[in-house]
């Protein structure tokens, strides 16, 4: 059994969102030609509170990009995004969800962030999504979405981790920086997966 997940295709992400991911928009037609072939579809979304401490604004005296520590954790430091209920963090208007059974929302506790569908970073707390896939019998997962190198990467590599067969559908991603996203891919391969193109479902 198969499943897609679609990893947060979210206003903020695309162009002219407060986190763009170069080119993100252009994925969506790749998204929505391949969300019908598979036994089930999931999508992930971050949903921050305006108090996330991942955000910069948070943090007088720091600017998006510089680094600090939240906890234990090296936290990079990011613009205002995907805030709860705001236009930033509503799906791209032409994303087709209606196959999506599920969506699981990340990034909703204050102090960490959550860059993977599956956990957030300190693998404190689950979303629930490993055993939403185990019980609906899924084996194989296919991920997709925004960012590449991050919160697909992260996705991927708890896939991985809970024993999912998992692929990485590149033509339906794109990566905020490109150079870390080819490391990131090396990577998900040596620990076991494969990287796909939507061609090849």
């Amino acid at each position: 059994m198969k499943a897609l997940i679609i990893v947060d295709i979210q206003n903020d992400f695309l162009p002219g969102g407060s986190l763009a991911v170069p080119g993100g928009d252009a994925i969506i037609d790749v998204v929505n030609s391949i969300n019908g072939k598979f036994d089930l579809v999931v999508a992930t979304q971050d949903w921050h509170p305006p108090t996330h401490k991942s955000f910069a604004n948070n943090h007088p005296g720091h600017k998006p990009g510089e680094k600090i520590r939240l906890g234990k954790i090296e936290q990079v430091l990011w613009p205002d995004h995907c805030v709860q209920g705001s236009e930033g963090a509503m799906f791209a208007g032409s994303l087709d969800l209606n196959p999506a059974e599920a969506i699981f929302r990340k990034g909703m506790d204050n102090g960490i962030d959550s860059y993977s569908g599956f956990y957030d970073n300190g693998h404190l707390k689950s979303t629930g999504l490993a055993d939403y896939l185990r019980g609906r019998g899924i084996t194989d997962v296919f991920i997709c979405g925004l960012a590449a190198e991050i919160c697909v990467y992260f996705t991927a590599k708890d896939a991985i981790k809970e024993g999912f067969r998992t692929f990485l559908v590149e033509d339906a991603t794109r990566a905020l920086d490109t150079e870390n996203f080819e490391e990131a891919k090396q990577e998900l391969i040596r620990n076991g997966a494969t990287i796909a193109s939507s061609e090849e479902l």
